[in-house]
């Protein structure tokens, strides 16, 4: 196929791709985990509810819904959206001392991937070249790496130029970086020092080779 570039049009242009896509960062969305990870919608908690002086109960667990809210038995729908674990109990327990002595309240987040559940720690995005585009979750141990997270991605497809892969990242003043990854020399190179450390809201695009 021949393609031809006029002016200062390049392939990407005449094709229709965009570097943008890999700065599709959403600052707003990352405000959730500069601080640890908060309560969101399609989150799986494993909440507990024992009032003083009374053995305690078997966790029940409870999926955030889209409106950021769980229902619990005799105090109904709590909004939870955006709360830390420590809040979220917080908020439980006032809400039961209507019905219970001094009560106590655990919470902890269920994660199991693969299960289709979310990561309250967070995505980042794989685009481009890869067999499977779109979020990745992250582990609740937070290591996860470039090449990692393009395993997860289904891999780089055949015509993935795998020394220009990009990373975008938003810091909390809503600035963005970008940190161009070798996987060649990651990996034929034996420099596992160059793979670089994902967070949550990172954007990683992986370009096509033109040669």
């Amino acid at each position: 196929m021949c393609v031809c570039i006029f002016g200062c049009e390049t392939v990407k242009d005449v094709l229709g791709v965009r570097d943008e896509v890999a700065d599709s960062v959403d600052a707003d969305a990352l405000a959730t985990y500069f601080d640890g990870p908060k309560v969101r919608p399609g989150v799986a908690l494993a909440i507990s509810v024992t009032a003083t002086g009374t053995q305690g109960t078997a966790a029940k667990q409870y999926f955030v819904d889209a409106e950021g809210c769980i229902t619990m038995d005799l105090v109904g729908r709590i909004k939870c959206d955006g709360l830390t674990l420590v809040g979220l109990q917080e908020k439980i327990a006032a809400a039961y001392k209507e019905y219970l002595l001094e009560p106590h309240v655990t919470a902890t987040f269920i994660y199991q991937p693969g299960q289709n559940m979310v990561s309250p720690w967070g995505t980042v995005t794989v685009l481009g070249e890869v067999g499977r585009p779109g979020p990745v979750d992250v582990p609740s141990t937070l290591d996860l790496r470039v090449t990692r997270a393009l395993q997860l991605a289904g891999g780089a497809n055949p015509i993935a130029d795998k020394r220009r892969v990009q990373v975008t990242r938003c810091d909390k003043d809503g600035k963005l970086t970008k940190t161009r990854i070798d996987l060649i020399e990651i990996g034929e190179q034996g420099r596992p020092d160059k793979d670089m450390l994902l967070k949550a809201g990172d954007v990683v695009w992986v370009p096509m080779s033109w040669y």
